[in-house]
């Protein structure tokens, strides 16, 4: 039977100890005679999952302790609307934000969040070019235009479709940072004390979708609008544990069991190492010929979502179906963009990436 290898951007793969344990305890969670799925959110069996998910997460991340971390529903989309409800108060309307846009992700937060107030696009790395050239790295911060009194400045630090990420943070001053780290939150070490609120949906490399991760810091939970529904109030959910309504309860276990998994590795500072090591044999395989291209600025190269193009792009269907048969599956690139993509997040072993150049090589021996 042919290995296969899941490259999908979300929901991507996970790690295959991660879905044995589940497989495992699906009928009976630890002598309970209950599935996860089927147990009350409010009961002893699962609050002792969701304390342990979070105390882990703490721990991978070293979370300060004047953070609170909420376990929510709607993704990192739904956080688009729900930041400025949070964060711009009594102003919302009328309140400030700063935002960058470096890829489609930041640049739908910017039309998501513009019902709720003033949104100032600061820096832009967007250029009137094809798709696949529009965003191709991080605006140098000396250009950024931020506002000192802004409520606070919105990021994408990885962007999935674009394949562009954040190389160091700007000096923001002491306006609040807030960033969406969907895409690479826990492939490498973080300060999370450089930044307000962090957030990213679970289904990257993290969990199974359904689930929205927000770490904020406590001094931002008194900011919220008062029009801000209570499911949607971080300081309401951070008060209730994230139960104000039934939370994904699934997601969140499975969530647990990958962050054991990255304990077991080493922690961040481990799989970091894992990931570069990926990240640089398909780079440096794409940039060793002209058959394939990226176009991301070399410091703004992501390392969990890698587009590539192939030069004759008549070529892109045959690619695709010798790469499926071959057992490499969903490199189709985002539609916005074309071309191919790779995500290698965490859970893809560098077999994986080892098996991807190996096919490369041999479709540009062949064409």
């Amino acid at each position: 039977m042919t290995q296969i290898y899941n490259f999908s951007a979300g929901p991507a793969v996970l790690p295959k100890p991660v879905l044995e344990r589940a497989q495992a305890e699906m009928l009976d969670w630890h002598g309970s005679g209950m599935s996860v799925m089927e147990m009350s959110h409010r009961g002893k069996e699962f609050t002792s999952i969701l304390a342990k998910t979070e105390a882990d997460l703490r721990t991978l991340l070293n979370i300060p302790d004047n953070y609170k971390v909420l376990f929510l529903q709607g993704g990192a989309i739904a956080e688009n609307a729900i930041i400025p409800m949070n964060l711009l108060g009594a102003d919302l309307k009328t309140g400030e934000a700063d935002y960058v846009v470096t890829g489609a992700w930041s640049k739908r937060s910017v039309e998501d969040a513009s019902a709720y107030g003033k949104i100032n696009v600061v820096a832009t790395s967007e250029v009137e070019s094809s798709e696949a050239e529009k965003f191709t790295h991080v605006p140098a911060f000396s250009s950024w235009k931020l506002n000192k009194d802004a409520a606070y400045l919105h990021i994408c630090t990885n962007e999935t479709i674009n394949g562009v990420e954040f190389d160091g943070l700007p000096d923001a001053g002491n306006v609040p940072i807030v960033a969406d780290m969907s895409s690479h939150i826990l492939s490498r070490p973080i300060d999370v004390s450089q930044y307000g609120v962090i957030y990213g949906g679970a289904q990257k490399n993290i969990g199974p979708a359904g689930l929205c991760i927000v770490i904020v810091r406590d001094d931002l939970l008194d900011r919220a609008s008062p029009l801000t529904p209570a499911v949607f109030n971080w300081k309401t959910q951070a008060e209730n544990q994230s139960m104000i309504n039934t939370p994904p309860t699934y997601s969140i276990y499975i969530a647990g069991l990958v962050f054991e998994w990255l304990l077991a590795q080493g922690g961040v500072v481990a799989i970091e190492q894992q990931n570069i090591a990926k990240a640089t044999l398909l780079y440096n395989y794409i940039d060793s010929t002209a058959f394939y291209s990226n176009n991301v600025a070399l410091n703004n190269r992501s390392r969990m979502n890698i587009p590539f193009f192939l030069r004759d792009e008549s070529l892109n269907d045959a690619f695709l179906k010798g790469a499926e048969a071959n057992g490499l599956l969903q490199l189709k690139g985002h539609r916005m963009v074309g071309g191919m993509r790779a995500s290698i997040y965490n859970a893809m072993p560098i077999a994986g990436v080892q098996a991807l150049v190996a096919y490369m090589q041999a479709f540009e021996q062949a064409h």
